[in-house]
């Protein structure tokens, strides 16, 4: 069985960009996680101990997301699919998007997003 539990949209406040001025001045950064896990066991037994903690991997994405200044949101995806996928046991398969908006592109766009997939074990 696989089930999936999902963080949409946590908000982060950090100084990430590969221009100088986004690693001075900052900028919202917003993530998605997909955790693809079993908590058939843990719904049986409403028993929080026997499935991923969401609010544990909140927390662990604001640790990564503040520990380091990127240049790109690319590697800040990538870095939290490794880690989380690494730390939690129990993960089969995570999805991580990470959304910039306030991007210097010269023109106007909604936002930029990277995303990635990693399976147990890749």
């Amino acid at each position: 069985m696989s089930n999936i539990i999902r963080i949409k949209n946590a908000q982060f406040y950090a100084y990430h960009g590969a221009l100088q001025e986004e690693q001075n001045i900052g900028g919202k950064f917003e993530v998605d996680v997909d955790i693809h896990t079993n908590f058939a066991q843990a719904a049986k037994t409403d028993d929080l101990q026997l499935t991923i903690n969401y609010h544990e991997v909140y927390k662990f994405l604001d640790k990564i997301i503040h520990s380091h200044k990127y240049y790109l949101i690319e590697t800040i995806a990538q870095k939290i699919a490794d880690e989380v996928i690494a730390y939690f046991s129990g993960i089969n398969k995570i999805v991580v998007r990470v959304r910039k908006r306030s991007v210097p592109v010269g023109g106007m766009l909604d936002y930029v997003e990277a995303e990635v997939i990693k399976e147990k074990n890749e």
